[in-house]
């Protein structure tokens, strides 16, 4: 079992001022260093046109494009390499897994991945310029995994596909920009219906209303449903599926049959993060293993999030930090199944055979 941590990131004030401390955090960090042994072996199959990804992101979230500025005074890096990194934009996204439940004032999500790209920061930032406040995990920094903001609005995401790529947002990019700028899960299935798309995801919306919405994106189309549990396949737009659909399936039914003998959040997340029950997945090296469990209680305004399974969350009260109380807690301890190296905690965590 391999030891692993986040890092609990909290920040009140503007988009450029978190950007600057991010960026210095960053500086000649092992995740900056390994990321640059990772584009020597995946080489960029697109152009960064600045002003292009500028226009795309002031026109739905102006304050990302300031935390972008930030990164790059304190990184002091030509603007194409911070958008590469950070942009969210016309980047390339490989395949991950990925279940999500929702259930009575909760939304429990696994979230499926690779060790060499999940980048442990778990982030509380409050805006004091533009925008909601959020808490969840990121994604090439500036990005989310998935997470809530202050009116109660959770979401997460689940891969479908990277076939036919658009000109659009990426997944962890689309997800920052809806906690960003979305009140409820209306606003966030609006949004999801106008802003392009990178690839082809499913996102997950659930607000204090106790409604969700999932919301099948690709580049060519948008379709919306009702359900409370989605893995890896569209049910609208089933010509979008990859063909194997095997596992996606069979996490699906496992949730829809249990969610009504569920009695509340810690059942549900018990259900997708105890190792026995079916849902969690230790397919690290197929890109495909549970790295967090993570939950959102919006009536409540809690956060919880396990890193690796058969583990308690650590809990969060979300409501108190916007008020202005601090977490006593600097990182999320976990442990996961894999010798895989994480690529902000070990050497080597790139794509060099060795």
């Amino acid at each position: 079992m391999k030891q692993i941590y986040s890092e609990i990131i909290q920040f009140r004030g503007s988009h450029y001022d978190f950007g600057f401390l991010q960026g210095e955090k960053l500086r000649d960090s092992i995740t900056v260093k390994n990321r640059e042994n990772q584009w020597k072996v995946r080489k960029p199959r697109f152009t960064i046109e600045v002003e292009e990804v500028k226009q795309a992101i002031t026109r739905f979230a102006p304050g990302v494009w300031e935390e972008l500025l930030g990164l790059q005074a304190a990184l002091q890096w030509p603007m194409e390499r911070v958008l590469m990194e950070f942009g969210g934009y016309r980047l390339d996204y490989v395949r991950s897994g990925c279940s999500i439940l929702t259930g009575d004032y909760y939304l429990i999500r696994n979230y499926d991945y690779h060790p060499k790209t999940y980048e442990g920061r778990y982030v509380f930032f409050k805006p004091t310029d533009q925008g909601y406040a959020s808490v969840g995990p990121s994604q090439r920094v500036t990005g989310r995994m998935d997470g809530m903001n202050e009116k109660g609005l959770a979401l997460g995401y689940n891969f479908m596909h990277r076939k036919n790529p658009g000109d659009g947002f990426i997944c962890c990019m689309i997800g920052r920009i809806i906690l960003e700028a979305c009140a409820n899960v209306d606003d966030a299935v609006a949004m999801l219906k106008e802003i392009p798309h990178r690839h082809s995801f499913s996102y997950i919306v659930y607000d204090v209303s106790g409604e969700t919405y999932i919301v099948e994106t690709s580049p060519r189309r948008v379709e919306v449903r009702r359900s409370n549990a989605c893995t890896n396949h569209f049910e609208i737009m089933t010509q979008e599926n990859r063909n194997h659909l095997v596992d996606s399936k069979r996490r699906l039914e496992i949730m829809v049959k249990n969610r009504e003998n569920l009695v509340d959040a810690q059942d549900a997340f018990r259900l997708l993060n105890d190792a026995d029950k079916g849902i969690f997945s230790k397919l690290y090296g197929s890109w495909a293993g549970t790295i967090h469990t993570s939950a959102y209680l919006p009536r409540e305004m809690k956060a919880w999030i396990a890193l690796g399974g058969n583990q308690e969350p650590i809990q969060f009260d979300f409501a108190r930090w916007l008020n202005g109380e601090n977490l006593g807690l600097d990182k999320i301890k976990g442990e996961i199944d894999t010798d895989i190296p994480f690529v902000h905690m070990d050497e080597g965590a790139d794509w060099f055979r060795r």
